[in-house]
């Protein structure tokens, strides 16, 4: 009897939370992580502050990118790529991207911030093997084929 409840609480579950729906969290979570970062490396749409700038000469120094360069690619990436998954439009390369992004902050910049980026990646990854969803503008513009659901 206990088994069979679970079960059914299971089923219940899954029947109020499908795919598209979690993808849709997944999009607008992470989108909004990155989106409020970059939105403080810039003023108006995309100029770059001056902070920016030098945050990256001095605390996210590269070893291998030039901090100018890498500015640019910051703040494009952090305003660009959330508002790709909020309309769910190129979802996979987007979530890819913001992993790449999340990688090399890892690695280069905030080793000890693995909980975070890892809850990042726990983000990101299911957008990049499953798409965004069926509620996404890759769905209805038929770039995406649909997601099954778990409805039954």
């Amino acid at each position: 009897m206990p088994i069979e409840l679970y079960r059914r609480a299971g089923r219940f579950a899954a029947w109020l939370s499908p795919p598209s729906l979690l993808l849709l969290v997944a999009r607008l979570g992470i989108g909004a992580v990155f989106f409020l970062s970059g939105r403080t490396k810039v003023d108006g749409i995309l100029h770059i502050t001056d902070a920016t700038y030098e945050l990256f000469r001095t605390e996210y120094a590269l070893p291998v990118i030039d901090p100018v360069v890498a500015a640019h690619l910051s703040a494009y990436v952090e305003n660009i790529a959330p508002i790709l998954l909020a309309l769910g439009l190129f979802v996979r390369p987007a979530a890819l991207v913001m992993l790449g992004m999340t990688a090399v902050i890892e690695i280069f910049v905030y080793p000890d911030a693995w909980p975070t980026h890892l809850s990042w990646a726990g983000l990101l990854l299911p957008l990049i093997a499953m798409g965004g969803g069926n509620w996404t503008l890759d769905r209805w513009l038929g770039l995406e084929a649909p997601l099954q659901s778990q409805r039954s």
